[in-house]
């Protein structure tokens, strides 16, 4: 049985979330205290207690996701003995990239922790409130052709790309708000249903590029090694193993396109995948590879007892 790590990106917080890790696991309390370490705020505490509004800034939500995802790897590999080389690849869904290559050691949890909360704060910073804007193209006829033909027509009154390839029925589009407005219209008449995502920011688009920028001098200041498993990554939706394609990879991230769709494709068809373990908060990515790869096995990791049930079967 070849096993793919997938880890979840924005969107999948909850207040409330790791708390069951942490009662039962010293390993995930350990995580959870590095991280608070890491960033000199006592950002577990939020996860746990809220208020919902702080936990959803970027800032936090970046950081605390990458915090119970790697609270689900290290316990897995601590307490029952099930570690990243297990694995034959890893993903993760933009944020959750960082979380993977933190639990396939690229990454130390220290510098991911502080890269996550800066790249929360570069994007936010790239585009002022209000001025952006992300729409979900949902329904049985939206597929990546019809999301582009919106994006197009957006484009004639200002930046709107595909933002997240998910998967057939599912893709995001971002840029400048009336071009996401347009688009949404056209989509409408090409038989999508739209939903405006309620963001602060229009992620993975070309106005992100201050916060690339950011970001490259960031990384180019971090400690990269080889991933114990290769990465699958965003952009290319193609293993990577090389430090420096991965740090590259990870600037062109912030303004690039999630090819979530494809990359589980190539992890199914070409990675010869047959499992797919969502290592952290929520089961979106879990439900997004039954849909995408229906003939492989997925399975959310995200309390005790998801652990314990792994564990026995790996």
């Amino acid at each position: 049985m070849s096993i793919a790590f997938i880890f979840p990106g924005q969107g999948s917080q909850t207040v409330g979330m790791g708390a069951d890790l942490a009662q039962a696991f010293a390993a995930a309390r350990e995580v959870f205290q590095e991280v608070d370490d890491a960033l000199g705020q006592k950002l577990f505490k939020l996860m746990v207690e809220g208020p919902e509004g702080d936990l959803t800034l970027t800032e936090n939500a970046q950081p605390a996701l990458m915090a119970v995802s790697l609270a689900v790897s290290r316990t897995l590999e601590k307490e029952f003995g099930v570690g990243i080389d297990r694995a034959a690849f890893v993903a993760g869904h933009s944020l959750g990239e960082y979380s993977a290559l933190a639990a396939a050691g690229a990454i130390t949890l220290a510098d991911t922790a502080r890269l996550l909360k800066l790249r929360g704060q570069a994007m936010q910073r790239a585009v002022p409130v209000g001025e952006g804007a992300m729409a979900s193209l949902i329904g049985p006829k939206t597929d990546l052709a019809l999301a582009e033909a919106a994006a197009a027509a957006g484009s004639e009154v200002g930046v709107c790309v595909v933002a997240n390839d998910n998967n057939n029925g599912n893709v995001v589009i971002s840029g400048d708000k009336a071009a996401v407005d347009k688009a949404i219209e056209r989509a409408k008449e090409l038989g999508a249903r739209a939903i405006p995502l309620n963001v602060s920011a229009p992620f993975h688009c070309p106005l992100m590029q201050p916060a690339a920028d950011e970001m490259e001098e960031a990384l180019a200041r971090t400690t990269i090694i080889a991933p114990r498993a290769p990465l699958v990554a965003n952009v290319t939706a193609s293993p990577v193993h090389d430090p420096d394609v991965i740090r590259r990879l990870l600037v062109e991230q912030v303004t690039g396109r999630v090819r979530w769709r494809e990359s589980m494709t190539w992890l199914a068809a070409e990675g010869g995948v047959t499992r797919f373990a969502e290592a952290g908060a929520g089961k979106v990515l879990s439900g997004m590879a039954k849909r995408i790869a229906p003939d492989a096995e997925a399975v959310p990791l995200n309390s005790p007892a998801d652990l314990e049930a792994f564990a026995k079967t790996v």
